[in-house]
């Protein structure tokens, strides 16, 4: 058990403290590039999107559209700065459509 601290700290620091502790950055890395993913692409892209996977640093997104999959294509590198920006850290270098 981890010894008591008497000094104030904020939830969130704590929050990172207990994410760090439990090794669930990579599950809280997956659910946050899913809803920044839901934010950024709006609800006509997500309803033709299957899944979303962050494996290492490269997005896997699987689309049941060969159109949107064509169309986004032309746009990987803008779709990597925005998501990094949403995401605030450089978790994404490539994407990949399926």
């Amino acid at each position: 058990m981890a010894k008591r601290q008497n000094e104030f700290h904020s939830i969130q620091d704590l929050m990172k403290d207990v994410i760090k502790e439990n090794k669930l950055t990579k599950g809280m890395q997956q659910l946050s590039v899913k809803d920044a993913w839901a934010k950024l692409m709006g609800n006509g892209v997500v309803s033709y999107t299957n899944n979303i996977q962050l494996n290492g640093k490269t997005l896997i997104v699987n689309l049941k559209s060969s159109v949107l999959r064509e169309e986004l294509s032309h746009g990987k590198d803008k779709i990597i700065k925005m998501m990094n920006e949403e995401l605030g850290e450089d978790l994404i270098s490539r994407i990949i459509l399926i």
